[in-house]
């Protein structure tokens, strides 16, 4: 094909083709309108890291990421457990952490644990803005989930913004 007095390369379907543009690309393609997420990659990391720590540590029933300002960002949880709560409260019990170790002179926020009657709900800093909650039944080994936890912490960090 000639287009201006220049030989330009056609496909297999008759269109013009840039120069070595000739192999054809086999990824899907989204349809017309569909918006692309670019955090679903970063969102799906989070709640393999989620999913993993529940199996490496037995007790622990579900966990959720969410902000220091309560929103939820994404949950391990199951059926019959709000992620909106677990945010909010992972939310207070941060604020509260902070305010503490604030007034003692000690340094910033790390994590909380919180027993009652049914179990342990633990709070973990993952940067400054992110808050990874575990909630874990009455059986479950604190020390091991702290052992499993902060590692995870690390790796969520730098998926997170």
């Amino acid at each position: 094909m000639t287009f201006f007095g220049t030989a330009t390369p056609t496909g297999a379907d008759g269109l013009p083709r840039r120069a070595g543009s000739e192999q054809a690309w086999t990824g899907a393609t989204p349809a017309f309108g569909t918006r692309i997420d670019p955090m679903a990659a970063a969102l799906a990391a989070v709640r393999s890291e989620l999913a993993d720590l529940r199996l490496r540590v037995p007790g622990v029933r579900g966990s959720a990421v969410g902000g220091v300002d309560g929103l939820l960002i994404t949950h391990d949880l199951p059926p019959g457990l709000e992620p909106a709560d677990l945010a909010a409260l992972a939310a207070t019990t941060y604020g509260l952490g902070r305010q503490t170790a604030m007034v003692l002179g000690q340094s910033p926020f790390r994590d909380a644990t919180l027993r009652s009657e049914g179990g342990y709900f633990t709070v973990y800093a993952i940067n400054p803005t992110s808050l990874l909650a575990v909630l874990g039944d009455d059986g479950i080994n604190v020390a091991r989930l702290h052992l499993e936890a902060r590692p995870a912490v690390a790796r969520l960090a730098p998926l997170l913004p």
